[in-house]
């Protein structure tokens, strides 16, 4: 495979976390190879003695500019072409990178990837998808902040591509899809959701209609669609709660000396539970519906949850996400 291309210099986070996610993604992966993009100095001296093994498999490619986290996307594209983001994106248009990885601003990264690599015939506009925790595992969620709007056909496009990618690259062998609304009843929502409704409804996919914000969390779908203003409240929300339920736990458990020996007690237990509830698990989205693989990271993501998004990155070039969406576009007639 070729290698992933790594923007290390662009994010709330510092460079070498982003590089320490780089390298924790190389030990994790035997086969994986990385392009590390950005200031060559300053990474030659965050990536220090390697094994040999690792520097065989870590090129890197220089940038002499940063896309800031209040970059306007328009200033992004036009002022910032020497930029990590950039360049990092330019290696999967060249055909030099299977993908490329960023935690950068969001926006300047969805512009510019829709610049540089344009959308899939038949797609209108990409979206953002990533996995949420749930009672079977996970639901795919899209769009989670690449359009603030979205016009109904262009949230029936991302029903689509939803499902493909529950369908061929995870496996889900009839995904789920739902509509999240302000309820389950037909006549509930807005003009918009009630159009993407019956497009929906009469597409042909495996739609159960419309669900509400807790229905995420069920079990009872697979893939959940909405706009991207919507979508990025959501799992800001989300990581929120979550970050909430365990500072109160902690606060309980040092509350008394009781408190603290139940705390002991049930540790193991309360470990597990956060391990397969923590965000960084599931950090890495895919934007979907472009001709090439961007993933987006979060911003302030440490080296552990960066280095789930360049997995996120790997596996969806080793299942030929981008073809898999346009052969299966193409059958569909959206192409």
């Amino acid at each position: 495979m070729l290698p992933i291309a790594i923007d290390v210099m662009s994010g709330d986070s510092d460079p070498r976390e982003y590089v320490a996610g780089a390298l924790r993604a190389l030990l994790e992966d035997p086969q994986l190879r990385a392009t590390l993009v950005g200031d060559p100095q300053l990474i030659g001296t965050l990536l220090g003695p390697q094994s040999a093994a690792v520097r065989a498999r870590t090129t890197v490619a220089a940038a002499s500019q940063v896309v800031t986290m209040d970059e306007k996307p328009r200033e992004a594209i036009r002022h910032k072409k020497d930029s990590s983001m950039r360049v990092a994106v330019d290696l999967v248009r060249n055909g030099s990178a299977a993908a490329c990885v960023s935690a950068g601003n969001t926006g300047a990264l969805t512009a510019i990837a829709h610049f540089v690599l344009k959308t899939l015939a038949g797609v209108e506009r990409a979206a953002i998808i990533s996995a949420i925790p749930a009672a079977h595992g996970h639901t795919h969620m899209l769009d989670l902040g690449a359009n603030t709007k979205a016009t109904p056909e262009q949230l029936r496009q991302f029903a689509a591509m939803g499902a493909i990618i529950a369908r061929d690259v995870y496996g889900v062998a009839a995904p789920r899809i739902g509509l999240l609304n302000i309820g389950e009843e037909d006549m509930k929502g807005h003009e918009v959701v009630q159009a993407a409704h019956q497009l929906v409804a009469a597409s042909g996919l495996n739609y159960v209609g419309f669900v509400e914000g807790d229905d995420i969390f069920s079990g009872d779908v697979d893939v959940v669609v909405t706009d991207g203003f919507t979508g990025n409240v959501a799992l800001k929300t989300m990581e929120g709660v979550a970050g909430l339920i365990a500072d109160r736990l902690r606060q309980e458990f040092q509350a008394s000396f009781l408190a603290s020996l139940a705390g002991a007690i049930a540790r193991p237990v309360l470990r597990r539970a956060a391990a397969g509830l923590d965000p960084r698990r599931y950090n890495g989205a895919c934007m979907v519906g472009l001709t090439g693989i961007v993933v987006k990271s979060h911003g302030r993501a440490d080296g552990v949850a960066f280095a789930r998004a360049i997995g996120t990155a790997a596996l969806a070039a080793r299942r030929g996400l981008t073809e898999h969406i346009a052969q299966a576009l193409q059958a569909q007639g959206t192409a």
